[in-house]
C-alpha cells in the first residue's frame, strides 16, 4: 500500500510517497529511498524494493520524495545544497513524525551522490545502514559526458540547458561547477564503512564500475559487482539480486 503526502517546512514543500503494509502506525524501521537524476518519487525500482520489504517483513515502511526540480516539485533551479536540505528534512520527519527507531538509506545514482555528500557535510551518518546501487560517485563526469558542444557554449554564456528523463531539468554552469568542486570520491568514509554496501553493474555505461571499485577500496566498503548489469539494472533478475542484497543488509 502507499500514500502521498507533503512535508512543509521553512517555506519548502517536499512531495513524498510512503509505502507500507496494512497498518501504517505499526512500524519501527524506515527506509529512505532515492533515485537518479531526472527521475521522480514514482520510481519503479523503489516501488519494487518497497513492495518486497514491506510485505515480507513486519515493521518496515519506505519513504521516497521528489528532489528539487524533479517530479512534482515546485522549484525551477537545481541547487545541490537544497537537495541536501530536502534529505535533512525527510530524515527529521522520519525521526520525529514517523517515530523511526532505525533509519536506513537506499539510494541509486544521483541520489547516492547526494547521500554521500550529505553525510560528509554533516560530519556524521544519520543512517543505521546505507545501500548504494549504481552510485554516481563521479557525478560531474556522469552529467558532463552527455553535454553537446552547443550546450557547453550555452552554459559558458550563462545560459541554462535541459537535462533529464520524465521531467526536463534546467542545469546551469553554477550547478555543474558545484558538483565538480564537491567530489565525494575525495572524502574519507572509512568511519562509516561497516554500515555501507555498494552494488554496481559491470556494464554500467553512465558510471564505470572501475570508479565504484576504487571508491570501495579506498574506504573499505563492501562492493557487490553484478555481471552484465547496466546502469538502471534493466534486467529484472539483476534488480532482484540487488534488492535481496539490500534487504539482507538492512535486516542484518
Amino acid at each position: 500500500m502507499n500514500k502521498y503526502f507533503d512535508i512543509n517546512v521553512q517555506g519548502y514543500s517536499i512531495r513524498c510517497k510512503l509505502y507500507y503494509n496494512k497498518d501504517l502506525h505499526n512500524h519501527t524501521d524506515v527506509v529512505i529511498a532515492t533515485y537518479g537524476f531526472g527521475g521522480n518519487k514514482d520510481n519503479k525500482a523503489i516501488e519494487k524494493f518497497a513492495d518486497r520489504i514491506t510485505t515480507k517483513y513486519k515493521g518496515y515502511v519506505v519513504v521516497t520524495f521528489d528532489w528539487p526540480c524533479h517530479g512534482m516539485d515546485a522549484r525551477n533551479q537545481l541547487i545541490a545544497d537544497e537537495c541536501m536540505l530536502y534529505m535533512d528534512m525527510v530524515v527529521n520527519y522520519c525521526r520525529e513524525e514517523l517515530k523511526a527507531e532505525r533509519i536506513y538509506n537506499y539510494s541509486s545514482s544521483f541520489g547516492a551522490y547526494i547521500t554521500l555528500r550529505y553525510i560528509q557535510e554533516k560530519g556524521s551518518n544519520p543512517f543505521d545502514r546505507t545501500a548504494f546501487r549504481c552510485a554516481a560517485i563521479k557525478m560531474y563526469d556522469a552529467l558532463a559526458q552527455g553535454i553537446s558542444e552547443d550546450d557547453w557554449n550555452k552554459l559558458n554564456k550563462g545560459k541554462e540547458i535541459l537535462r533529464g528523463h520524465e521531467r526536463k531539468i534546467k542545469v546551469t554552469k553554477e550547478f555543474l561547477d558545484d558538483i565538480r568542486e564537491h567530489d565525494v570520491a575525495a572524502y574519507d568514509y572509512m568511519e562509516y564503512a561497516d554500515d555501507i554496501i555498494m552494488i554496481h553493474g559491470t556494464k554500467d555505461e553512465a558510471v564505470p564500475i572501475s570508479v565504484a571499485e576504487e571508491f570501495s577500496e579506498n574506504n573499505i566498503i563492501e562492493l557487490y559487482p553484478v555481471q552484465n548489469a547496466d546502469h538502471p539494472f534493466s534486467n529484472p533478475d539483476y534488480m532482484d539480486f540487488a534488492i535481496q542484497k539490500m534487504i539482507e543488509f538492512f535486516r542484518k
